[in-house]
């Protein structure tokens, strides 16, 4: 029998899921070869001759392109027509009928048997931009039949390590795949949800392109950017690499522009590029302490509408941090000859931060010394970036696709109350982790830069949703050091069995590539599939299919209105939110009312509403009812169990100050987080959520005067001092919480 005939050209063979393998002539030789057994008839040297035209005819056909499996059995059929075995046609013809009906009954039962029930919001969102739509923008997909194109395409990958399998073992994969999602009990990150068995075929959320000193590596660097937000991605940069803005340029005899000026070029590619026609383009930008230029970089985003498409964060070391304590003197380092170019003071430099953060959110800070002592593979780089929303730390060209368990489906009621299921959550890791991996194997990645480095790391990062949510169910208030123990219980037990998941995984696939060069290459130690299984994204859009709280957050408001970007042209809609905890307990202990509803909506916390039992106000305590330090502590609690890191947003109230938010940063480095991001609520007009039906007085915020008295500094560049505008808008959110990622929907 024969593999492959010398006059074939075809390479490449497109599966119903999506991805390509090889073309494999034997495969038409043996399902011509069993069409003539099933009738009978014997088959001789004329089945290789048919097999031969076969492959003939789909060069003729498909000369220069990839025909799909289904393009090639129909080749077979009208072959055998052709040359006069109408019978053994009719029986190939029924196999591939049956085939299908198999597969078309096992989906009818599984569906009937899991039967998705999501909410009016999550249906919102995935009619506006994860379900399929045909050329006319009308939806041609189910929700039902989202999940299994998802699972189905992402179960696929079994045949790669397992060209033998079943077709039934292989069902039984996609239909764990399936119920998991179905049943909302673990999501995927949005760019697999959207293009999973489509033409992208892109599935990671997070990437980091390098940012060398050279005007070649800054504009291939903005062009491989617009590929990847093309494909649904985003991206994070460090530009310390940059030479600083007036220094020496020797090949044209001129004076640089500064990492600054650049970030704005990619900032307007950003603006034209809608992330896969589905999704509006995130940035991370990120730029060392002792650049001569982190003045103007801390002062970027001052001013509204300046690099609108970034969040931006100062990656700040321990010995700043411990200068910044001490009030004393810092270097600032040249990045052409890596000399002394001057001092600044860390005490003011860190105030400056702080005062910016206080004002509008950026910047962030990236405490990038801890970020590279969990460096999995410290020989094969060092750690300068993470993805927009800071919870993946990733070396150049890197990619990671994430994904998050549904906390609140992780538990089980007895006599009345609630308990973890401990069973279910090491079966559900165990599944997620497997469904990963399979995912870096699916991925088509948009440059083989990110494929090499990606494949040879294979860093997922499985995460949590609907923590707050549980601790609802089991009566913990989240400001408790209850919460904070059951988080690092949580995460250390998602931490283990995610870990030894992947060394199972890598008995049956091998360790990752680049293995060898990782911290875990020591004699005895374990083998792991993975150079990192743990993060904590913001899951913005997830959580809304899953139907269940952010992430880590605390429940942002009991009642509130969510600004939303979804839809063909990305026009923002409110979306009214109601927590559905709080009313089912409302209606169970015998004091709701339509009139408690109505002061909710206004409200948004029922801290201060005299009919709601203490019990329920200790547990239902919402965002702004806890004190900003609970958000680190619990930041912190999550941390140190999670290998990449952890999107959290440290809320503030509108009247905190600005030594309120120092302490947030100083108790954030105190207890080993990765970085931090703060918001104070209203210090932006346009937030993501949004408490009561009026808008605040403008009159409550500081006048511009006032402002800018606040947070100028006397060593501050001239042409940043202009006044900041009365209120300052935010540009692009996204379903999250506010201040959290202001672009990205992981």
């Amino acid at each position: 029998m024969r593999k492959k005939t010398a006059h074939n050209s075809i390479r490449l063979v497109k599966k119903r899921e999506g991805r390509l393998i090889d073309f494999d002539q034997q495969r038409i030789t043996v399902a011509i070869r069993k069409a003539f057994y099933a009738v009978g008839e014997e088959d001789g040297p004329i089945v290789d001759d048919l097999s031969d035209k076969v492959v003939r005819e789909l060069n003729k056909k498909y000369k220069g392109k990839v025909p799909s499996v289904e393009q090639v059995q129909d080749c077979i059929e009208e072959m055998l027509i052709t040359e006069g075995f109408s019978q053994v046609a009719k029986s190939f013809i029924l196999y591939r009928q049956k085939r299908a009906e198999i597969r078309a009954a096992k989906y009818f039962l599984l569906q009937y048997d899991v039967r998705t029930k999501l909410t009016e919001n999550a249906l919102k969102v995935l009619e506006g931009r994860y379900l399929q739509k045909d050329e006319n923008a009308k939806i041609i997909e189910t929700p039902a039949q989202l999940f299994q194109r998802v699972a189905h395409n992402i179960a696929s990958a079994d045949k790669i390590y397992n060209p033998n399998i079943s077709d039934d073992d292989l069902f039984a994969v996609e239909e764990q795949f399936y119920k998991m999602m179905a049943l909302t009990e673990f999501m995927p990150n949005s760019p697999t949800l959207m293009n999973a068995g489509m033409h992208l075929q892109q599935l990671s959320a997070c990437f980091v392109i390098p940012v060398e000193d050279s005007m070649e590596s800054i504009f291939t660097a903005i062009k491989d950017t617009a590929i990847i937000h093309q494909t649904g991605g985003g991206t994070g940069f460090n530009f310390s690499h940059l030479r600083p803005k007036g220094d020496r340029v020797k090949s044209t005899m001129g004076v640089a522009s500064g990492p600054i000026s650049f970030m704005t070029v990619f900032d307007a590619a950003t603006e034209v590029i809608k992330q896969g026609g589905k999704r509006r383009g995130a940035n991370m930008g990120i730029l060392q302490v002792d650049h001569p230029d982190i003045t103007d970089f801390i002062f970027a985003k001052e001013k509204e509408g300046i690099l609108k498409n970034f969040n931006i964060s100062v990656a700040v070391t321990d010995d700043f941090m411990e200068k910044a304590q001490k009030g004393e003197d810092y270097d600032l380092i040249s990045p052409r000859n890596g000399q002394p170019a001057g001092k600044l003071n860390a005490k003011e430099v860190f105030d400056n931060m702080v005062r910016l953060a206080w004002t509008g959110g950026d910047p962030g800070i990236i405490f990038i010394d801890k970020m590279n002592r969990d460096n999995p593979t410290p020989k094969l780089g060092r750690i300068e970036s993470t993805n927009p929303c800071g919870e993946v730390p990733l070396l150049g060209y890197e990619s990671c696709n994430l994904g998050s368990i549904n906390l609140e489906k992780m538990l089980l009621q007895k006599d009345g109350a609630y308990e973890i299921d401990w069973e279910k959550l090491k079966k559900t890791v165990e599944k997620a982790a497997h469904f990963l991996d399979n995912v870096v194997d699916m991925n088509k990645y948009p440059l083989p830069e990110i494929e090499a480095v990606t494949k040879g790391n294979r860093k997922i990062g499985l995460g949590v949703m609907g923590f707050a949510d549980m601790l609802i169910r089991l009566a913990i208030p989240y400001n408790s050091e209850k919460a904070v123990k059951l988080a690092e219980k949580i995460m250390k037990f998602i931490s283990e069995e995610s870990k030894r998941s992947s060394v199972e995984l890598a008995v049956k696939r091998d360790v990752f590539p680049n293995f060898v060069n990782s911290i875990f290459h020591v004699e005895g130690g374990p083998r792991y599939r993975n150079a990192t299984t743990n993060s904590i994204a913001p899951t913005g859009t997830i959580s809304i299919i899953a139907g269940c709280s952010s992430s880590i957050e605390p429940i942002f408001a009991l009642a509130y209105r969510r600004m939303s970007y979804i839809g063909k042209t990305v026009d923002a809609v409110e979306l009214l939110e109601v927590n559905a905890l709080f009313e089912e307990t409302a209606k169970k202990r015998g004091f709701y009312s339509k009139q408690l509803m109505e002061k909710l909506a206004e409200k948004g916390s029922c801290h201060d509403i005299d009919e709601v039992p203490k019990d329920v106000k200790e547990v239902f305590v919402t965002s702004h009812d806890i004190a900003p330090e609970w958000h680190v502590k619990m930041q912190a609690a999550f941390q140190k169990y999670t290998d990449l890191a952890v999107s959290k947003t440290i809320n503030f109230p509108f009247d905190a100050t600005i030594d309120d938010v120092q302490n947030g940063y100083l108790l954030a480095y105190r207890l080993g987080c990765k970085g931090i991001t703060i918001f104070r609520n209203e210090s932006r007009a346009l937030q993501v959520l949004n408490i009561g039906t009026k808008k605040k007085d403008d009159s409550a915020l500081p006048s511009p005067d006032e402002r800018k008295e606040i947070i100028i500094e006397k060593d501050i560049p001239a042409h940043l001092k202009d006044p900041l505008p009365h209120v300052i808008q935010a540009e692009g959110l996204d379903l999250l919480p506010p201040g959290t990622c202001k672009t990205c929907s992981i």
